[in-house]
Protein backbone atom coordinates (compact mmCIF):
# COMPACT_ATOMS: atom_id res chain seq x y z
CA UNK A 1 0.00 0.00 0.00
CA UNK A 2 1.80 3.22 -0.85
CA UNK A 3 0.39 6.87 0.57
CA UNK A 4 0.60 10.40 -0.36
CA UNK A 5 -0.09 13.66 0.87
CA UNK A 6 -2.17 16.19 -1.28
CA UNK A 7 -3.60 19.61 -0.18
CA UNK A 8 -7.02 20.51 -0.97
CA UNK A 9 -7.75 24.35 -0.69
CA UNK A 10 -11.68 23.47 -0.13
CA UNK A 11 -10.90 21.21 2.71
CA UNK A 12 -11.73 22.98 4.89
CA UNK A 13 -15.25 22.78 6.07
CA UNK A 14 -17.32 20.02 6.86
CA UNK A 15 -19.60 19.99 3.42
CA UNK A 16 -16.20 20.06 1.09
CA UNK A 17 -14.35 17.11 3.57
CA UNK A 18 -17.69 15.45 2.82
CA UNK A 19 -17.12 15.63 -0.92
CA UNK A 20 -13.97 15.09 -1.43
CA UNK A 21 -13.93 12.19 0.81
CA UNK A 22 -16.29 10.65 -1.11
CA UNK A 23 -14.49 11.17 -4.44
CA UNK A 24 -11.56 9.07 -3.31
CA UNK A 25 -13.25 6.22 -1.22
CA UNK A 26 -15.42 5.43 -4.36
CA UNK A 27 -12.59 5.56 -6.48
CA UNK A 28 -11.23 1.52 -7.03
CA UNK A 29 -7.51 1.09 -5.32
CA UNK A 30 -8.02 4.05 -2.64
CA UNK A 31 -8.30 2.46 0.44
CA UNK A 32 -8.11 5.19 3.08
CA UNK A 33 -8.37 9.17 3.31
CA UNK A 34 -7.76 11.42 5.98
CA UNK A 35 -8.53 15.47 5.69
CA UNK A 36 -7.03 17.37 8.24
CA UNK A 37 -9.21 20.19 8.22
CA UNK A 38 -7.10 22.61 9.65
CA UNK A 39 -4.95 23.29 6.69
CA UNK A 40 -6.19 21.13 3.68
CA UNK A 41 -4.14 18.35 3.63
CA UNK A 42 -5.47 14.53 2.80
CA UNK A 43 -3.43 11.93 3.32
CA UNK A 44 -4.65 8.81 1.08
CA UNK A 45 -3.60 5.33 1.45
CA UNK A 46 -3.60 4.11 -2.34
CA UNK A 47 -2.84 0.54 -4.27
CA UNK A 48 -0.76 1.73 -7.01
CA UNK A 49 -1.57 -0.92 -9.08
CA UNK A 50 -5.28 0.25 -9.82
CA UNK A 51 -4.66 4.00 -9.49
CA UNK A 52 -1.52 6.44 -9.34
CA UNK A 53 -0.65 9.86 -7.47
CA UNK A 54 -1.65 11.64 -10.56
CA UNK A 55 -4.98 10.23 -11.39
CA UNK A 56 -5.89 10.87 -7.54
CA UNK A 57 -5.16 14.89 -7.91
CA UNK A 58 -6.64 14.29 -11.89
CA UNK A 59 -10.18 13.12 -10.42
CA UNK A 60 -9.99 16.13 -7.84
CA UNK A 61 -9.70 18.70 -9.97
CA UNK A 62 -12.04 17.07 -12.54
CA UNK A 63 -14.48 17.92 -9.90
CA UNK A 64 -13.27 21.91 -9.54
CA UNK A 65 -11.14 20.94 -6.48
CA UNK A 66 -8.32 23.47 -6.18
CA UNK A 67 -4.87 20.15 -5.05
CA UNK A 68 -1.57 21.41 -4.78
CA UNK A 69 1.23 18.75 -3.85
Amino acid sequence: MDSTTIYVKEAISSGAIQTLESLLLQSEGIERAIVDTDDGEVKVEFDRNKISHDQIILKLEEHGLNVTK
